[in-house]
């Protein structure tokens, strides 16, 4: 498996121009399932056995859920180059069972209580407040979100640079626009990026998330422990979702290259339909 391996990443790079560190973060995951496995091929039983495994040690939902896309993407790729004949195998990470492993998301009342808690004065309060609206109205990634830079934000879109350097447009609501707006009224400093610390320096993904997680916990969230801003993210996919957003033009806000990544939002929604049905019908 590990020439298959080798070719993959030799295809994801040449061929879709996916970062450095994407290619090593599919080859982490992997390399964790070929030593799960332990032989040269895989079957059906052993992909369900393998993300049972990380479960049952705690892994993180968010990254589970990454090494699912992996696996599947790599699975297409054999398959895609003839190298497996077995359509089995894709299709059995579509089992709920494995879906069951969907990232945290935010409730309504939980993203307005934690976009309440940075304080609206001040340098810090308003650039985290900014941050944090931001992050939600665009569902951008972190990463993402520390590399922009003030002219990539206007009155309709913010410019991102995605994964593979590729940028895309997106939308930006006028709540956020506001907090940045008030942001840059204390914005001291000549340096073009939008977000960074008291020194002038660029905001890196550890500062946003330790800023993110000290809201989520002043604003008494059971689970504060667990947020992170890929979880205003996940939440900001999900709500649009509920609300009636086609998938597709969430899959190209995301900057999801493959709709499957985008797909497992459609679980959680039906999740919160479910909940929503039994609620309100008479007859549930």
């Amino acid at each position: 498996m590990q020439d298959h391996l080798n070719a993959f990443l030799i295809y994801l790079s040449s061929e879709k121009g996916l970062s450095k560190n994407t290619l090593e973060a599919y080859q982490r995951d992997l390399t964790a399932l070929f030593s799960f496995v332990k032989k040269g091929a895989f079957e059906k039983k052993d992909l369900v056995d393998y993300f049972a495994f990380l479960k049952e040690q705690n892994y993180a939902s968010a990254s589970i859920c990454r090494a699912f896309v992996s696996v599947r993407i790599f699975l297409r790729f054999l398959k895609k180059e003839g190298l497996i004949q077995k359509a089995d195998l894709e299709q059995s990470l579509e089992m709920p069972k494995i879906w069951q492993l969907v990232p945290e998301v935010l409730s309504y009342g939980e993203v307005e209580r934690l976009l309440e808690q940075p304080q609206k004065t001040g340098f810090i309060g308003l650039r985290d407040k900014a941050i944090l609206e931001l992050l939600y109205a665009t569902g951008i990634r972190v990463s993402e979100l520390c590399s922009l830079k003030i002219l990539d934000v206007d009155d309709q879109f913010v410019k991102v640079r995605g994964k593979g350097n590729k940028e895309r447009l997106v939308p930006i609501g006028r709540t956020a626009l506001a907090a940045i707006d008030s942001y840059l009224k204390v914005f001291e400093s000549r340096e073009e990026w939008l977000f960074v610390t008291k020194k002038g320096r660029p905001i890196d993904r550890i500062t946003v998330w330790q800023r993110i997680k000290f809201y989520a916990k002043k604003a008494r969230i059971a689970r504060y422990q667990k947020i992170s801003p890929h979880t205003l993210r996940h939440s900001f996919a999900t709500h649009l979702l509920e609300k009636g957003a086609d998938i597709r033009l969430i899959q190209e806000m995301l900057g999801h290259e493959d709709i499957a990544t985008t797909d497992r939002y459609t679980h959680i929604s039906l999740s919160h339909l479910k909940k929503t049905f039994e609620q309100f019908h008479p007859r549930p």
